[in-house]
Parts: structure tokens; C-alpha cells; sequence
């Protein structure tokens, strides 16, 4: 058999669905495939398989990991209770204390017979869980477009079928009780509201989240709420509400499943730390699913340094000044830069979009030319149809001025050379390579 014979006869159809998903990691554009259409040293750039570029004058601007790193108290905490007997043992959950603080800190509810939180692999383990546990075949996913990398395709590995609502200037960039409402049919199982929304950083407002998640209830449909970039307030006058915290006896949330990490909030992506909350009856079922897939709890060093991170408020308003300034840096210099624009203002995380449509060239093409800068970031066909060769995906929460002050020298310059079409063929041979309807639609727009 040759290896598409193999793939055939071996790989289940989950697996099959992701071989050439334009979601599905390696299927979309990022500062890796710049790396191959280079020519650079990818082993030197990304060693031993990071996710994040660490070459030597190089800026990641690309992957969503919090540059800043963790606290110095988390790690001071991971030291003392890396011992011998925290070790030789499979921890609970969740200690009591951390599942105490988590509910608070993350969720704004203190725990009690109708609500709980469980540990999971990081927010993404709870994305997998959340899907595993309440989709079946047939069941309908409202969504958005663009939206993070596995929010579509996990669904619809698990038999779902996703309605995505375009993010556009008039609904704001964010889901909108009225077209949720417009797009509820009697499949509908579970709405996704990701809040703030990656990739535009925005925030519902606290009547919108009330009103979604009335139009939820009586339609007898879960919501999905992952809210794992609200622990930066980018926009000093935004004010985020997770959507489990507004939980009352006038407007129970007891249809609401809520996720969030530390990776993002406190820079410890390495130690895998999430939380799943949610009513103790249906967080049960995840709870079995997980004990019979993965059977991992979170290590007790990783436990403790989330619970000390997430009482370090020092380390919360230093991280946030510095991602305030960052975004500033960005905006002045988008501003200054032709045929770049925000859509919108991010308010809290540090994600955020700029649009290079105006510049008549693809974003895949300024990205290569961008790395051949040293600055590393992702294009918009990893995050949906909407935005993809018109988006760039930036993460501004680097520590160094320097990264932006290069992003701002670079951006015009990777700008022209792409306006040049150097490097148009070899985008267009990277989807040709993976053979998604996406692809092939991206190869048609940048062939003319």
C-alpha cells in the first residue's frame, strides 16, 4: 500500500476529516510555511518542535502564548512543591483551594451544589471536552467566522454541523443576540461564544450576554463559553462579565458551560492548567469521558503555581501596562502604514487583526516577506473564510519595544517586496500542496 492507500485503510474518519481541513495544524499558513519558502534554518528558529519562534532577532508575533511568561511567584511555587511525595502520587482534580479560587477568580461564582469547576489540559483540553461530551451527529453548532483555529473542525469531529456567522463592522465583530436568534433552527445544540473573542479581542456587553443566553434558554440550547483571554484589560474602559457570573434565580446559567486557562492570563502554557465549569450534573459526564480518554489530572506543582499566579495581582497590572503599550505601538504604526488598517479596537487579551486589504497583495505574501524581517505572525485562512488573505493575526504581548519597533520598520518594507510578487508562487504552491476548498479558492483570488 502506498501511503494514501494506507491513510484510507487505517485512519478513522475523525482523523480523515482533518487530513485536509483548512483548520487543521499544518493546513494553514503560518510563519512555519514562511520558514520553508525562505529557505531559513527551521531547527534554529524552532527548536525541537516549539510552537514559538526563539531564533536568535527574531519576534513571534504569531501564536497566542503570552510572551511576558509566568509570574515569578508561580515559579517560585512550582520549586517548593516539586518534592518527593507531591510527586509519587496521582494528584486529585483539583485541590480544594485552587478549584475554590478558580471559581471566583475565573467564573465569578462561588461554588455550591449548582456549580462546580474541574481541571482540564489547558483551556484547548476543555474545548475537546466540551465537544466530546454534549455533540452528537446531526447536531448544529452556531459559531463564528473568523474564530479560533479548533472551534469549527472540533465540532465537526464529533458529527456536528457548524453555522458560522460572519464577524463584520455592523454586528461589531462579535456575536449579536439578534442574529443568534436568526440562526437557532431545531438542530441547534450549542452556541459558541468566546468572549473575548479571538481573533478581535472585543467583548459582549453585559446586556448582550444576558440576552443571548435568554434566547439560549428557552430554545433549550447549550452555550459554550470560553473565556480565556480576559484576564488583560487592553481597553481601560471595557468591562468584561463571564457569562457564569451573572448567574441569579431570575437568570440561571445552569445551560452555560464556561472554559478558561492560565496559559494566556499568566504566561504558564508548559504546565497545561484549565478549568471546566458548569453545573455539577453535566460537568459529571465530562468528568467520566475524560477518565476514560486521557485519565490525567494536573500535577500538584502545576496546581500550586496556579493557585499562587492567580493571586499575584502585582504581575496582572504589570503585564497589563505593558500590553496596553504594545497596542499603542501597533496602532501608531498601522496608522502610518498604507493600505493597513484595525477593523476594531481589541479590548482585553492581546490578540488582535490588522487588515492589509488595502495593499492589494495577499496576507500570506506579506507574512513570508515579514519573517524575511524576522518578524513572525499568522494569516487569516487558519481562522475561516472571512479575513483569509486579508488578515493578519498579530499577538502584541512581547515584553521587548524592540519587537514592535522592528514590526514598524519591517511592515512597509515586507509590504513592497510582496507588492512585487516574489513571493505569490510559492503561496500558491503551499495550497495547492494541501488541497483544501479553501486553499483552492485562495489560489484563485491571488492568481489574478
Amino acid at each position: 500500500m502506498d501511503i494514501q492507500q494506507m491513510q484510507e485503510r487505517f485512519l478513522s474518519d475523525k482523523a480523515k476529516i482533518m487530513l485536509h481541513h483548512p483548520q487543521g495544524m499544518g493546513n494553514y499558513f503560518t510563519f512555519k510555511t514562511a520558514i520553508n519558502i525562505l529557505g531559513l534554518d527551521g531547527e534554529q528558529l524552532i527548536p525541537n518542535g516549539l510552537y514559538n519562534m526563539i531564533g536568535e532577532g527574531y519576534y513571534d508575533m504569531g501564536y497566542m502564548a503570552n510572551l511576558i511568561g509566568p509570574p515569578e511567584s508561580a515559579v517560585q511555587a512550582m520549586k517548593e512543591h516539586s518534592t518527593w511525595e507531591e510527586i509519587r502520587v496521582y494528584p486529585p482534580d483539583l485541590i480544594q483551594e485552587l478549584k475554590e479560587k478558580a471559581a471566583k477568580k475565573k467564573f465569578g461564582r462561588e461554588l455550591s451544589d449548582d456549580f462546580t469547576v474541574m481541571g482540564v489540559e489547558g483551556a484547548q483540553g476543555g474545548i475537546g471536552y466540551v465537544y466530546m461530551t454534549f455533540l452528537n451527529p446531526g447536531d448544529e453548532v452556531i459559531a463564528t467566522d473568523p474564530a479560533y483555529f479548533h472551534f469549527v473542525p472540533g465540532a465537526e469531529l464529533n458529527g456536528a454541523t457548524v453555522k458560522a456567522i460572519k464577524l463584520t463592522a455592523e454586528n461589531g465583530y462579535k456575536l449579536t443576540p439578534k442574529e443568534v436568534e436568526a440562526n437557532i433552527t431545531p438542530k441547534t445544540k450549542m452556541i459558541v461564544l468566546c468572549d473575548p473573542i479571538n481573533p478581535f479581542g472585543v467583548v459582549a456587553t453585559k446586556e448582550e450576554l444576558l440576552e443571548i443566553a435568554e434566547i439560549a434558554r428557552k430554545n433549550n440550547i447549550l452555550i459554550f463559553n470560553n473565556i480565556t483571554h480576559d484576564t488583560h484589560q487592553t481597553d481601560p474602559t471595557a468591562q468584561h462579565y463571564p457569562l457564569a457570573s451573572l448567574h441569579t434565580p431570575e437568570t440561571p446559567m445552569d445551560h452555560v458551560i464556561s472554559v478558561s486557562g492560565v496559559s494566556k492570563g499568566y504566561g504558564m502554557p508548559a504546565l497545561r492548567v484549565g478549568f471546566m465549569a458548569g453545573h455539577p450534573a453535566l460537568l459529571r459526564g465530562a468528568f467520566l469521558l475524560k477518565m476514560e480518554t486521557t485519565k490525567i489530572h494536573i500535577n500538584y506543582p502545576g496546581q500550586y503555581a496556579t493557585y499562587v499566579a492567580m493571586q499575584d495581582d502585582a504581575y496582572i497590572q504589570a503585564s497589563t501596562e505593558i500590553i496596553r503599550r504594545n497596542y499603542k505601538h501597533i496602532e501608531e504604526t498601522v496608522a502610518m502604514t498604507d493600505g493597513v488598517t484595525i477593523p476594531v479596537k481589541p479590548q482585553y487579551g492581546f490578540c488582535m487583526i490588522i487588515d492589509i486589504s488595502g495593499t492589494g497583495v495577499s496576507a500570506q505574501e506579506i507574512a513570508t516577506a515579514l519573517l524575511s524581517y524576522k518578524i513572525g505572525v499568522i494569516t487569516g485562512d487558519g481562522l475561516g473564510d472571512s479575513g483569509d488573505i486579508e488578515y493578519i493575526r498579530l499577538n502584541y504581548s512581547h515584553p521587548d519595544i524592540e519587537c514592535f519597533e522592528l514590526f514598524r520598520e519591517a511592515l512597509p518594507k515586507a509590504i513592497a517586496d510582496a507588492q512585487t510578487g516574489m513571493y505569490k508562487q510559492a503561496v500558491i504552491e503551499f495550497f495547492e500542496r494541501i488541497g483544501s476548498a479553501r486553499g483552492k479558492s485562495i489560489i484563485e483570488r491571488i492568481s489574478k
